[in-house]
């Protein structure tokens, strides 16, 4: 028998921590202890019921895992091995790492860097590992250091924070965009050169503005992410990856063919092993791990449920990990 949050919906939605019985895990290549995991926000999506993210039911929450391979018949992994999962539907349509232990694919799984302990893979967790995808697109569409501002939004978020912290010390200005301007000092000790009120870019905007970001890296979407665009600089670059503010996305071409902006879209649950490796590998290299411990608040499997809660409400900053044992 081991832990896990359980979420459960028939006539009424439930979600608990409950005993279960190691064999109904559902079948994969590889059976891993969970250590640590994180709640993301689309884990707060799952436990709170607030978007349609589980498709099969009952559901293990939890996108992202830390921990020990404990047997598997993959011949990329062996019992011992330390690991890392991000993504691929797990807490979606495959039992997730909210729990003691997971049944998972050895091809979906990152080794672990020896420069990150379990608990801090999942301070970085998926929200971080895609903010360093971004940092990627950023650079792989030729925006450097000195090219001009960088704006994050959603700063004060996971994905948001870890942004700042990396582009902070890759020398990159960063102007981070959040409505909780009382994180102003937090968010400057991570990396930002300065803040501005989210207010400023939350509602409708012309569709075409003064120029002025070399690059962005959103994760909010809607019409944050209009403005962004509307006022990013001649062959800047953006870089999404979220939704916190909508799906919606109303805008023109006029950014894109007459400042030749890039509208680079990232995702982190699909993404082939490559390029996650990549990403963790540059985190292993870039993100300073004192900055990283400023943004963890460590929680028990037991507080999952009202952290998530808290989370939705907006009452969350940095990154949450989840001590899955004890």
């Amino acid at each position: 028998m081991f832990k896990a949050l359980l979420l459960e919906k028939g006539d009424t939605f439930s979600a608990s921590i409950q005993s279960l019985d190691e064999a109904a895990l559902p079948p994969a290549d590889v059976l891993v202890r969970v250590d640590w995991s994180t709640l993301n926000y689309k884990d707060g999506l799952a436990i709170t019921n607030k978007g349609p993210v589980v498709r099969q039911w009952p559901m293990v929450a939890g996108i992202d895992g830390a921990g020990v391979v404990l047997e598997s018949s993959h011949p990329a992994w062996k019992a011992g091995d330390a690991f890392i999962h991000n993504g691929w539907g797990v807490g979606e349509t495959h039992w997730g790492c909210l729990a003691e232990k997971a049944r998972l694919k050895g091809d979906w799984l990152v080794k672990l860097p020896a420069a990150f302990t379990a608990r801090q893979a999942m301070a970085i967790g998926t929200a971080g590992y895609t903010a360093m995808l971004c940092v990627l697109a950023l650079e792989d569409h030729g925006v450097k250091p000195g090219a001009g501002e960088i704006l994050v939004t959603g700063a004060t978020g996971g994905v948001g924070s870890v942004a700042v912290a990396l582009l902070g010390r890759l020398g990159y200005t960063v102007v981070a965009a959040t409505g909780k301007t009382a994180e102003a000092d937090w968010l400057k000790a991570l990396g930002a050169s300065s803040i501005i009120d989210r207010a400023e870019l939350a509602a409708p905007g012309k569709p075409f503005q003064k120029e002025r970001w070399a690059g962005v890296v959103d994760a909010v979407g809607s019409h944050t992410l209009a403005n962004a665009l509307a006022q990013t600089r001649y062959g800047g670059v953006v870089a999404a990856c979220g939704l916190a503010q909508g799906a919606d996305l109303a805008t023109t071409v006029m950014p894109f063919i007459l400042r030749g902006v890039t509208l680079a879209g990232v995702d982190s649950v699909m993404a082939p092993l490559a390029r996650r490796q990549r990403a963790w590998d540059r985190l292993a290299r870039d993100l300073d791990p004192a900055k990283l411990e400023t943004l963890i608040e460590e929680i028990p499997l037991s507080g999952a449920i009202d952290k998530a809660h808290a989370l939705m409400g907006g009452q969350v900053r940095g990154r949450v990990v989840v001590r899955i044992a004890g």
